[in-house]
């Protein structure tokens, strides 16, 4: 019926009927619906439920609190100074409303159950164990008094539960956080902060945001009201390194020294080996040695003596030394090294304070300016300032520089010599036209005729651009001496612009410009037909040369032609020391413009008179006289001079002769394609005639060669004809021979065939006969080893079981015993006569009632055994009939 009526355990709850079978350690809460108290019913114990009782919880288990548990019940009972729970009037348990009852494990460890309103607030929970360097941050949140260290603790009050130890939890306290200790290595320290006022471990006294360090090495663990900003670590201060510090507050740093708010200070390896800032200590920058060799210097601003700064002070430094800069202190142009002049060098210095230069001997005001030369070493005090550095200028005959005195202001070129610049010099930049600084850098006679400005062509304007990106490539030094190579057969004109004087130079030669110097510019025309300013030129060429032009002429019959000239000239300069005579070469601005017009004009004038027919037949002729002119025996001359610049025209050349009008040039044109026309035709006729007759010369050989070959032909046909009858007759012979040799063939192919089969067939049969001996030999022989094989591990199998037998046999028979063996044997006889002896029998038949018995020579039997059993010795005979046993005994 308790099967049927309830049924309950830990992992199932569900009952059904009035019964509940509570087990041990189990409870349940019961309500009464009339009174409406809820009590609490604990197993082992079948309860039966009333008709006004519901079970509300249950059954549940008990709570067992292991050893080093607690658990947090809320709303706990009330209980007695004895500890039992206390009920009002109404039977219901008292409770503790919002209130938590921490249990711990019971010396018994008996579970308990939950009373009617009671909540298990935290489930069974192992205890806080703090390891070594830790701790809980403990808070307050209820008034009351630590028996373990006998203080009052207020809400809101924090500590520290310091391990190893483990924490018993209470109800008026709560677990803020685990601190771990912190770890203090060498040279290291922990920055503390005090969230308000505390003694710290040392015993001192801090306010609410003051921050201290902590340098002991090792576990440091803080308390409650301190915190760690940050883990700080010590600079290794060496030899080559310092800290710059500043104070953020007045105080006394770690070396026993008052430091002042703002101040600033090195820390060096003298003073300490590793230093950690404190926490009014700022770290501006770590300052490396500066390392002054022998043959260095630095000059020091602001220095500092005696840990006061001397503001607006230098100080020189020289080598060999280490140092490190001061707070406020600078270098003045980092490390120099030290002037050290050769023997071509030089240093130009300039006095900024009056000072007396032991060097020299003298004193030195400020803005003096001298000049110091190698071989030395020199290194500048503070009251000198090195202006430049000198250095020898070697130059070769044909170079040379520009030299200004800048006191005076004079300008003067040195050529040809080493020259070092004194203290009141300087280099002399001269400038130049733009045009000139392009044409300094050409070659005059490959460029003689590429026009510099206003080209009109895509050629003429790339060869520019050539000639452009060649001359911005090599920028000229200003300061050197404006050379210029004249070429073979050129001459230049320069004017001096100082002395109002002019002087030219031929060629080959070296020019060299003074500081006064300037070239005279050509501007020649160019171009075809002739444009004025075209070409650009330093140098005049004095020819042989020539100049292409194109003029337009008027025919006395009104027909305009153009015609394309091409003069060859040059100057006839009979002495090149006369000035006046070379003067004339550049009198002339545009010799080329001038001499084109000039002859334009001449040969102009001639053809106006002149027809067009007779123009056409002597052009050249005409030309010529009209350029050159007739002499006396109306000769043409050889040459024409213009004796303003001594230029001779020696010869001229017709290069073309174009009509300008349009109907002119379609006549004449058309005059022209007739005569071609007529030409061609006379051509083609004889090549007509030509064509036929080589035509009618090859028919003649084509026919020869026909005739030819048809004889060739029958010939040919006549060895066939041959051929083909020998061919027949031994077709006819040879067939039937051939059908005779082939049968004869074909019957002892056939008998060699079946000769070969019946070979074949023979060593097959031989093969396959060897084959099978083969295998039934080798079958026998493995079917005989496998026979002897087994033969022989039967035998030793035998062998072996019997001889494990004959062991086993003697070793139970030396393990039992000969006399044992022997009383086992007669154990039977021996039991069977004792019992007979005890029953004082002397004989005793046995029978089964139905076999007959024979007791023929039964007495003699007896009488036989009573001789035979003198020595009173037992012995058993047993009947042949197997129905019964005869026992006999003395």
């Amino acid at each position: 019926m308790s099967k049927t009526t309830t049924t309950t355990s830990t992992e199932n709850k569900i009952v059904s009927g009035p019964v509940y079978r509570i087990p041990p350690y189990h409870y349940i809460h019961v309500l009464d619906q009339n009174t409406n108290v809820t009590r609490l019913e604990i197993g082992p114990k079948t309860f039966i439920k009333q008709d006004n009782e519901s079970v509300i919880f249950g059954p549940e288990k008990m709570i067992t609190v292991p050893p080093r548990h607690y658990c947090v019940v809320e709303s706990p009972v009330v209980r007695n100074e004895a500890g039992e729970v206390e009920f009002d009037k109404n039977g219901q348990a008292k409770l503790i409303h919002a209130d938590l009852d921490i249990r711990l494990a019971r010396a018994d460890q008996a579970p308990f159950p939950l009373y009617p309103g009671e909540v298990l607030r935290q489930p069974v929970t192992p205890l806080k164990v703090v390891p070594a360097n830790s701790a809980l941050r403990l808070k307050a949140v209820l008034d009351f008094d630590d028996e373990t260290t006998n203080e009052q603790r207020r809400a809101g009050d924090e500590w520290l539960f310091e391990g190893p130890a483990t924490y018993i939890p209470r109800k008026e306290v709560s677990v803020e956080e685990q601190i771990r200790a912190t770890v203090i290595g060498s040279n290291q320290a922990i920055r503390l902060c005090a969230k308000k006022e505390i003694n710290d471990r040392t015993g001192q006294k801090r306010v609410t945001g003051e921050e201290w360090l902590v340098k002991k090495t090792g576990a440091y663990l803080p308390l409650a009201y301190e915190t760690v900003v940050s883990v700080e670590n010590a600079y290794v201060l060496t030899d080559k390194k310092a800290l710059h510090l500043r104070a953020l507050k007045t105080f006394t740093d770690d070396f026993g020294k008052v430091r002042m708010n703002g101040e600033e200070w090195l820390v060096t390896l003298v003073d300490t080996e590793t230093h950690i800032l404190s926490v009014y200590e700022q770290l501006v920058a770590v300052v490396d040695v500066i390392t002054l060799s022998s043959r260095q210097y630095c000059v020091i601003i602001d220095p500092v003596e005696d840990g006061k700064p001397q503001l607006g002070k230098k100080k020189l430094v020289v080598g060999e030394k280490s140092f490190f800069l001061q707070p406020g202190e600078k270098l003045e142009n980092g490390i120099q090294d030290v002037y050290i002049l050769g023997e071509d060098e030089g240093v130009i210095l300039k006095c900024i304070e009056a000072f007396e230069d032991e060097q020299a001997k003298t004193n030195r005001n400020p803005g003096d300016r001298w000049m110091i030369r190698g071989p030395t070493e020199y290194i500048p005090p503070t009251q000198v300032e090195v202006v430049t550095r000198r250095k020898a200028i070697p130059l070769d005959e044909n170079e040379g520089i520009y030299v200004r005195d800048i006191k005076t202001g004079r300008v003067r070129a040195v050529v040809g010599e080493t020259y070092m610049l004194t203290q009141d010099e300087e280099l002399w930049q001269k400038d130049l036209p733009k045009q000139v600084e392009d044409l300094l850098t050409r070659d005059a006679l490959v460029d003689r005729n590429i026009p510099t400005r206003n080209q009109t062509s895509d050629k003429n304007q790339s060869q520019q651009n050539t000639t452009t990106s060649k001359s911005s490539s090599t920028k000229r030094d200003k300061s050197k001496l404006v050379t210029y190579r004249v070429p073979h057969n050129a001459c230049v004109q320069i004017y001096d612009y100082k002395a109002k004087k002019a002087r030219i130079v031929f060629g080959p030669e070296l020019v060299m410009l003074g500081p006064d110097e300037q070239f005279t510019l050509l501007s020649l025309s160019g171009c075809v037909p002739k444009k004025p300013n075209q070409i650009q030129s330093l140098c005049l060429l004095l020819g042989p040369d020539f100049f292409t032009d194109v003029i337009v002429i008027e025919t006395a019959d009104h027909a305009r032609l153009s015609l394309q000239l091409s003069y060859n000239w040059h100057f006839q300069v009979a002495d090149v020391t006369d000035e006046k005579e070379a003067a004339k070469l550049f009198s002339v601005p545009d010799f080329v413009g001038d001499a084109a017009k000039a002859i334009a004009s001449r040969v102009r004038g001639v053809v106006a008179g002149t027809q067009f027919d007779d123009f056409h037949k002597n052009s050249a002729q005409i030309i010529r006289a009209a350029v050159f002119g007739l002499d006396t025996h109306q000769h043409v001359r050889d040459q024409l001079v213009f004796p303003q610049n001594n230029l001779a025209i020696t010869s001229i050349d017709i290069q073309s002769v174009e009509p300008v009008d349009q109907r002119t040039r379609d006549a004449l044109q058309k005059s022209v394609q007739l005569a071609i026309e007529i030409t061609t035709n006379s051509q083609e006729a004889a090549a007509k005639h030509e064509a036929s007759r080589r035509e009618q010369e090859a028919k003649g050989l084509l026919e020869r060669q026909r005739i030819k070959d048809e004889a060739d032909a029958e010939e040919v046909r006549k060895q066939l004809l041959e051929l083909q009858a020998l061919s027949a007759a031994v077709e006819s012979t040879g067939q039937a021979k051939a059908e005779a040799q082939s049968r004869a063939e074909s019957a002892r192919i056939e008998g060699e065939a079946a000769v070969e089969q019946a070979r074949l067939k023979a060593e097959a049969t031989r093969i396959e006969a060897e084959a099978e001996l083969s295998r039934l030999k080798l079958a026998r022989e493995a079917e005989i080893k496998f026979v002897r094989d087994q033969n022989e591990l039967e035998i030793g199998k035998k062998g072996e079981m019997s001889r494990i037998e004959t062991e086993k046999f003697k070793l139970q028979v030396e393990s039992i015993g000969a006399e044992t063996i022997q009383s086992i044997a007669t154990s039977g006889p021996d039991t069977q006569v004792k019992l007979l002896q005890a029953l004082g029998l002397q004989s005793m038949l046995v029978t089964d009632g139905h076999t007959p018995i024979n007791l023929m020579g039964f007495g003699q039997g007896l009488l036989g055994g009573l001789n035979g059993n003198m020595k009173n010795k037992s012995r058993t005979t047993t009947a042949s009939s197997a129905n019964y046993r005869v026992h006999e005994e003395d």
